[in-house]
């Protein structure tokens, strides 16, 4: 038996939680990947899986199982990548998933000189502010800003990112410019949720040493950056987000920032990933470019 290529079709057994489907994503014969497992479990003299009709489990000998497998691939990858040029030339699929804002204003406008930097590696950007499982969903990093929930991932720090309180020239010119936080009684936003978010409809602010919050009344809400950037642009209200990812609409005078003395607090920015002895090189690649950005761009400071 190769017990090297016996654990490579266990752990994709696992991840695909079918025999069927990790045949297929091996290009190998459903029989060849079922008696690689059943030789696999007769070797070693313990369960690995639970099989029903639908779908297969992990036992837990096999959970433990998996967890040193992926070590040993890991190490066996490295070991033999770093024989080769693929750590000074990245290649492969790359799967990062980041908030709408952080990919269209901080992502998109720089990545022709990701590709020139690195064009052998084929870059899956997902888009969504919501949090992703990487392990489940195939990601291989996400940029999240805010507070971290305690995880398993390592997280890696990339910057601050200061907030402003922003709206639209037109919403201004037919509300007023809003002079303090409890001016804004007579004014409305655009609501943003999502399930780790502060509640939709306040708005923070920090003054000195003093931090609050303020209901803000509004006939809306989003949780998507994109469109909570694109009501603003409308007139629908006042909005809170990152001063960099608005910072070409505030230039060029589409928005304009009030209530600077009242900012709210600086957001930390980190890349996550899932816990690994050696991190892929496409993966260190993508880090060290996006930390790049994020240190450079004028919102990065507190």
């Amino acid at each position: 038996m190769d017990r090297i290529q016996a654990m490579q079709i266990f752990v994709r057994v696992a991840k695909a939680g079918s025999f069927i489907q990790a045949a297929q994503t091996l290009s190998l014969p459903a029989s060849t990947v079922t008696s690689s497992v059943k030789n696999l479990e007769k070797h070693l003299q313990v369960r690995l899986l639970n099989r029903t009709t639908r779908r297969v489990s992990l036992t837990p000998e096999g959970s433990q199982y998996l967890a040193q497998c992926r070590e040993i691939l890991e190490l066996i990858e490295h070991t033999e990548t770093s024989l080769t040029n693929s750590v000074k030339r990245p290649q492969g699929r790359l799967r990062v998933d980041m908030p709408g804002g952080i990919a269209h204003s901080i992502v998109m406008p720089n990545l022709q000189d990701f590709y020139q930097r690195y064009p052998d590696v084929y870059l899956m950007i997902g888009v969504n502010d919501r949090q992703v499982d990487l392990v489940h969903e195939g990601v291989d990093c996400v940029i999240r800003m805010g507070k971290l929930d305690d995880s398993t991932l390592v997280a890696r720090p990339l910057g601050q990112f200061r907030w402003v309180t922003c709206a639209s020239a037109s919403y201004l010119r037919g509300y007023g410019t809003p002079q303090t936080p409890e001016d804004l009684s007579h004014h409305r936003a655009i609501h943003y949720f999502s399930g780790r978010s502060r509640q939709a409809g306040e708005m923070r602010f920090a003054h000195g040493s003093e931090k609050f919050s303020v209901q803000v009344n509004g006939a809306a809400a989003v949780n998507e950056t994109g469109l909570y950037i694109k009501m603003c642009l409308e007139g629908f209200g006042l909005v809170q987000l990152a001063e960099n990812v608005v910072a070409e609409h505030l230039r060029e005078g589409r928005l304009v920032e009030v209530l600077a003395d009242w900012r709210p607090d600086s957001v930390p920015v980190h890349l996550l990933y899932p816990h690994q002895r050696f991190l892929s090189p496409a993966v260190s690649a993508f880090a060290d470019w996006i930390s790049e950005l994020v240190r450079d761009g004028d919102s990065t400071t507190c």
